[in-house]
């Protein structure tokens, strides 16, 4: 089951940077706006992240902010696109939120497979 949690996350990561760095004309758009789309990507990469690297969480959680600074600072370089502190701001709390719903959820099933135990 790791395994494919894993490979989930790190799919989803590449559909991400395609969206962020491809041309613009292939990044899906919906009613949330710009910062609504962010904020659901990188919660989505966090929470994937977060439950697929339980052990690892406060690591995985800093590169990922590592990770999504470089994505912004790429977009200088990416036709049709621009880097902006905002964008970064958004996205590194949106993966924040989702690295802490993972943990919520660790918690929560944590304490529930205890009480069944007994």
């Amino acid at each position: 089951m790791t395994i494919v949690l894993r490979l989930f996350a790190w799919l989803l990561a590449t559909a991400v940077t395609f969206a962020t760095l491809g041309p613009p004309g292939y990044r899906p758009h919906s009613s949330l706006g710009q910062d609504g789309e962010h904020a659901l990507a990188f919660i989505l990469i966090g929470l994937t992240f977060g439950i697929a690297y339980p052990r690892q969480r406060p690591m995985v959680a800093g590169t990922a902010v590592v990770a999504i600074g470089l994505l912004e600072l790429l977009q200088l370089w990416a036709p049709g696109r621009h880097a902006r502190l905002e964008d970064f701001l958004v996205d590194a709390l949106a993966a924040g939120v989702g690295f802490v719903i993972a943990t919520v959820l660790g918690w929560v099933t944590r304490s529930y497979s205890r009480s069944q135990i007994f």
